[in-house]
């Protein structure tokens, strides 16, 4: 089957009519000042979830549940988890918990555990410096031919 030739210009792109590329079309308006740049998550106070849960518990049983789902936005096994929360007694449960990794208690002796590691990092650099400059003494002395004293010799 012959492959047919197509009149394609590549100055032309999609949109493109009679070769001439289209109009630019502007940006649109600036978002709503209403809404935010990053969108965030719901989170309900454990009155809210009390009050919802209420007016579930009162609702008419010919769709009354349905109809508060809606207007609250929520999905029945949100609902569920509230229902077995506030069964189980768990009212603080009810509270919106902070998402993310949590933060560890502060040991009142890491700060004094730190200052000791530093002092000792700096105690153990001078100890270094003080055992070179020793043992250069003593090669120095050593071709001086000067007597050292013992170790167990007083001065």
């Amino acid at each position: 089957m012959p492959m047919l030739s197509k009149d394609f210009n590549a100055a032309s792109g999609a949109g493109a009519t009679g070769g001439q590329r289209p109009t630019v079309v502007p940006a649109p308006d600036a978002a709503d000042a209403e809404f935010s740049a990053r969108p965030r998550r719901r989170t309900f106070t454990a009155a809210d979830k009390l009050r919802i849960l209420a007016d579930v518990d009162h609702a008419a049983p010919g769709g009354g549940i349905g109809e508060v789902l809606r207007r609250e936005g929520l999905y029945s096994s949100t609902l569920g988890e509230w229902r077995r929360l506030r069964d189980a007694g768990a009212f603080g449960a009810l509270a919106p918990a902070r998402r993310g990794p949590k933060i560890a208690a502060i040991n009142p002796l890491a700060a004094k555990l730190a200052q000791l590691e530093k002092d000792n990092t700096r105690l153990t650099k001078r100890l270094t410096r003080a055992e070179a400059i020793i043992d250069l003494q003593k090669k120095v002395a050593e071709l001086l031919g000067i007597p050292l004293a013992q170790s167990g010799d007083a001065p």
